[in-house]
């Protein structure tokens, strides 16, 4: 059974990048037809899907955080990343990573989850 685990620092000062890793076990990012999405949550408000990459490596992205988003994978290691790149105190959120048949990921109904990780921007 397949099984995601984020992991990368909890804290990140505001204009720096936030880096995020998601290990994957049990099954191969490779796979046909799944996609590898980053979800996030802020304090007090519901889920955003940021982006995802798919398993032939294609990218995509939320519109509303394009700029500002990289995600990229490592298959040797079975992990995919996601870089946020000049944060404020409003990118605060606990950050998933989830696989799902579609590219798109807006509910935990939806495919497999990790367990998400704090982050927190402040100086």
């Amino acid at each position: 059974q397949v099984q995601l685990q984020e992991s990368g620092p909890g804290l990140v000062k505001p204009s720096q990048t936030l880096s995020l890793t998601c290990t994957v076990s049990g099954g191969s990012i490779t796979t046909n037809y799944y996609y590898w999405s980053w979800i996030r949550q802020p304090p007090g408000k519901g889920l955003e899907w940021m982006g995802a990459i798919g398993f032939s490596g294609s990218t995509h992205y939320s519109p509303s955080l394009k700029s500002r988003t990289s995600i990229s994978r490592d298959t040797s290691k079975n992990q995919f990343t996601l870089q946020l790149s000049s944060v404020t105190p409003e990118d605060t959120a606990v950050y998933y990573c989830a696989r799902d048949l579609a590219v798109v990921v807006t509910s935990t109904l939806q495919g497999k989850w990790g367990q998400g990780t704090q982050v927190t921007v402040s100086s």
